[in-house]
């Protein structure tokens, strides 16, 4: 697949020239608003998930699609936010995706029933979907693989990090006044992350040539949609039901209708060859496992910090500050530890943090035990996201053409997101079955603690082949 530059693009920086020049800076500033506001409003709604609970009168099982509602249009739609940022301009999609964002966060604000909210954060999901794989396609195409990437990526990991941090200390303290509050605040950072945009990110950008894959786009899509809604709802529908082995059934239909085409067609939405680099499988895999981990761990140590501790959301927001704050001290450093010891080992290391972390808070109980288990939790989950994040992008992204930078971080972030929707729906499934109640732990909360440390025991595995085989081919 060749690419055509449709204008003039500003000359990036390259690893003999470390020179940043204010475009670039504006460029790099831009797209970690993006992040941030990513990783803002998803701390914020973990955080007053008990409060939107008790407020609109929701079971467990419901509770759960606010935090599935977003991730169902994220996953559902990121390989063609992905593939459609590099067919009409990566610009062009993050700008009118980020006005989307800001219209359905104003719109959240004034619902009143679960229902709408669960269809507004569809729609931001769904915006997300764009944002996302375009914004991280524009940093991995303005800096070149190396060193300077590296750098660009790591600083990009902060942003992320902070807008994490910031999310659970606002997200307590809103939640305090109004759960409402945390739904309205999104609504003018996006409006700003899309002023900047349109000022510092350049109109230039490499579309892939070719016409649009109309067929690819329609199967892959109503694929993954279908997959990420059977397996968010299947826990009340039954794993077992005629409805959701049917729904597994026309997946996997829609997967091999997508998979023809793609064969087929002279340019298609996803040019199969690309699953050839195991590296790129590796950290497809590594982000399954850890945002599928971490997306049920929240869910799960939202309910207990709140429920059966009777911590306030403000209270949960400073426990599990210090995940956020090691990942945005340590940020600047990850680009030359990435470079130095390449990302495969980073990424091992890491996952023997997560392994310890959710393993660790299997010692919880209806006492706090703060110093000796809870504190230790997000101090390695801190190490964990410090060393993977970045890594991971890295290693998604290496090797592979500019015209598919977009293919290859939609990629990742869609599995990033369909890990956080088949793990999560599989932990609430095992603890809607009790009712979670104050100075209280239910029997099936180890259970559901359990397949979170599994899950992160099999991101390991995979990490521990990439690293043997790089050492191997020394």
């Amino acid at each position: 697949m060749t690419a055509t530059a449709v204008e003039t693009s500003p000359a990036p920086t390259t690893d003999l020239d470390p020179r940043w020049t204010p475009r670039l800076w504006g460029t790099q500033l831009g797209m970690c608003t993006v992040l941030f506001l990513d990783g803002l409003d998803i701390s914020m709604v973990g955080v007053t998930l008990p409060a939107i609970q008790s407020d609109l009168h929701l079971t467990t099982s419901t509770l759960q699609w606010i935090v599935s509602g977003y991730v169902l249009g994220y996953g559902g739609l990121l390989l063609l936010g992905g593939r459609t940022a590099d067919l009409l301009g990566r610009r062009r999609v993050l700008l009118i995706a980020l006005g989307v964002f800001a219209a359905a966060s104003l719109l959240s604000v004034f619902v009143d029933n679960g229902t709408l909210l669960i269809a507004t954060r569809f729609i931001k999901g769904t915006a997300a979907a764009f944002t996302a794989p375009a914004g991280l396609s524009i940093l991995t195409t303005t800096f070149p693989e190396g060193p300077v990437r590296n750098r660009a990526l790591g600083i990009y990991t902060v942003f992320g990090a902070s807008g994490f941090s910031s999310g659970l200390i606002l997200g307590g303290l809103l939640s305090e006044i109004d759960w409402r509050a945390t739904f309205l605040l999104p609504a003018p950072l996006a409006l700003l992350a899309l002023i900047a945009g349109a000022k510092f990110i350049p109109k230039n950008g490499e579309r892939a040539a070719g016409g649009h894959d109309f067929l690819g786009a329609l199967t892959s899509t109503a694929a993954l949609l279908l997959l990420v809604f059977t397996v968010v709802s299947a826990p009340g529908a039954g794993w077992g039901s005629a409805r959701t082995l049917g729904s597994f059934v026309l997946v996997a239909i829609l997967a091999a209708a997508f998979i023809a085409t793609e064969r087929k067609v002279s340019h298609p939405l996803v040019r199969l060859g690309i699953f050839s680099s195991r590296v790129l499988v590796r950290a497809n895999l590594g982000a399954m496992s850890v945002f599928g981990a971490y997306a049920a761990f929240q869910f799960l140590a939202a309910l207990y910090l709140q429920t059966v501790l009777g911590w306030s959301p403000l209270q949960m927001a400073l426990a599990l500050l210090p995940t956020g704050l090691i990942v945005a001290t340590s940020g600047p450093a990850m680009g030359k530890l990435i470079t130095r010891y390449g990302p495969s080992r980073l990424i091992t290391v890491g996952m023997v943090a997560f392994v310890l972390a959710y393993g660790l808070f299997l010692r919880v109980s209806s006492e706090p035990r703060f110093l000796t288990v809870i504190l230790p939790t997000a101090l390695l989950l801190g190490i964990g996201f410090a060393l993977c994040f970045s890594s991971l992008n890295v290693q998604a992204t290496t090797g592979v053409a500019d015209d598919e930078q977009g293919l290859a971080s939609g990629l990742v972030q869609t599995s990033f997101q369909i890990g956080g929707a088949v793990i999560l729906a599989v932990t609430s499934a095992v603890v809607s079955h009790s009712a979670i109640k104050p100075g209280h732990v239910p029997d099936t909360f180890y259970p559901a603690l359990g397949i979170v440390t599994g899950v992160a025991v099999l991101g390991l595995l995979v990490s521990l082949l990439g690293a043997v085989r790089t050492e191997s081919s020394r």
